[in-house]
């Protein structure tokens, strides 16, 4: 892939598709597509054959997905396991009958069981029961890994999948409704604070550990990948994340303190609290030459800046 490569950012306004895309300008990539889904509803098979015929994308970034956390997940399981599912089966499939030299897949850390041994090695994926909370998304997510694997086998083709841990950054979701842990605990707090309330409320016991990546060296894993490891040396899939972790009530310490909150933290215990622990072995990739950069606390500074400026979208 060169600077005037065609490639197809697929999901550009989300989280990561936004992060892959302000990395791609900035490096001088000019010949990229994007079209948001009142344009091209990636749902619709007929719509996607359409585009892909007419713009003959020689690289695809597969990052749109419908996403959320504990809440969403359990709210709209049909929605989650379907939309994901419809969208990477017609993107992938697209882009090998129209000659797509690379395409790289966007997963989830929660691919992997729900008691599997920390950190998560690429190995232990389809080797124990899932968590329960994100069951439909997951699965969806591992259907891509190995439907981008079953096609490199039968067809030669280069599509290449990624295991992201938990992501958080520029362009978030803060919704309190579908958002993650980290967006939606830096939207608590900053209201807590502007209301002058006593208290914060987070869900269950605050001693699950995650693991978090600031998409921005997300998007520099991916792009890493893109241009240098191809399907045979990279494998089924890869794991990116820092391969350090943080539980919950330190995170929530750690937004207090950035937001400027003067109040207490209360614990949810009659909420979930989700798998107990999430870190990825990342030796993989760091051994192919990637390591993340952005340290938890300058991260969520960043974005927590990036908050402040768009809270009104919230």
């Amino acid at each position: 892939m060169d600077k005037r490569s065609k490639i197809y950012i697929a999901g550009h306004n989300g989280l990561v598709g936004s992060a892959i895309s302000r990395l791609l300008e900035s490096k001088g990539f000019s010949n990229v597509v994007t079209l948001n889904s009142n344009e091209l509803d990636l749902r619709n098979q007929s719509a996607v054959a359409s585009f892909f015929k007419k713009e003959k994308p020689e690289f695809v970034f597969l990052a749109a997905a419908k996403v959320g956390g504990i809440l969403a997940n359990e709210t709209y399981p049909a929605e989650f396991i379907y939309d994901n599912t419809v969208i990477q089966s017609n993107v992938i499939h697209h882009s090998y009958l129209n000659g797509v030299k690379k395409l790289l897949f966007l997963g989830s850390s929660c691919i992997y069981p729900k008691l599997a041994p920390q950190p998560m090695k690429e190995d232990y994926l389809l080797t124990g029961l899932l968590e329960q909370t994100n069951e439909p998304y997951a699965i969806a997510k591992i259907a891509g890994i190995k439907m981008c694997n079953a096609y490199n086998k039968q067809y030669g083709t280069n599509f290449i999948s990624v295991m992201p841990t938990n992501l958080y950054g520029i362009n978030d979701n803060f919704n309190l409704t579908t958002s993650h842990v980290l967006p939606a605990l830096i939207r608590k707090f900053h209201e807590a604070r502007i209301k002058g309330s006593k208290s914060v409320e987070i869900w269950g016991t605050g001693r699950p550990k995650r693991e978090f990546l600031y998409v921005d060296d997300l998007a520099e894993a991916c792009l890493f990948i893109m241009c240098n490891i191809d399907y045979p040396q990279l494998g089924e899939f890869i794991n990116i994340g820092t391969g350090k972790d943080i539980t919950i009530r330190e995170l929530a310490e750690v937004i207090k303190e950035i937001t400027e909150f003067k109040g207490n933290i209360k614990f949810d215990l009659s909420k979930p609290d989700g798998t107990f622990r999430k870190l990825l072995d990342v030796s993989k990739i760091n051994n192919l030459g990637w390591k993340s950069k952005t340290s938890i606390i300058d991260g969520i500074r960043e974005t927590y800046k990036w908050y402040l400026e768009h809270n009104n979208d919230w």
